[in-house]
């Protein structure tokens, strides 16, 4: 089905070619197939510089990490209960240059 497909495409882009190269004026057969061509051309650079496809590469086999046992403990701080307060103490909404540290 598919090659019968191919080659009903092939006879239309020939037959499309040998009427538009006529010595009538018409535009070039091959301006007539650059478009397509070049729309296919843009779509697989794009494809492979964004997929990577011409590099290989392992990810499992590179980034392997070791598994290692969980350790630590926990322990419980402080409990509050029937707090009425709306806010928490020593909080800093409205001092930005406080809240925010820069880098250096």
């Amino acid at each position: 089905m598919i090659a019968a497909l191919a080659a009903e495409l092939a006879a239309v882009f020939s037959t499309v070619v040998l009427a538009a190269s006529s010595d009538d004026g018409g535009v070039p057969g091959w301006l007539l197939l650059a478009g397509p061509a070049g729309g296919g051309g843009v779509y697989y650079v794009s494809w492979r510089y964004y997929r990577n496809t011409h590099q290989s590469h392992a990810f499992e086999r590179e980034t392997r990490i070791e598994a290692q046992s969980v350790t630590g403990d926990e322990s419980k701080i402080k409990t509050i209960k029937g707090t009425k307060k709306k806010s928490i103490d020593g909080r800093n909404q409205s001092d930005h240059r406080r809240r925010v540290m820069r880098a250096r």
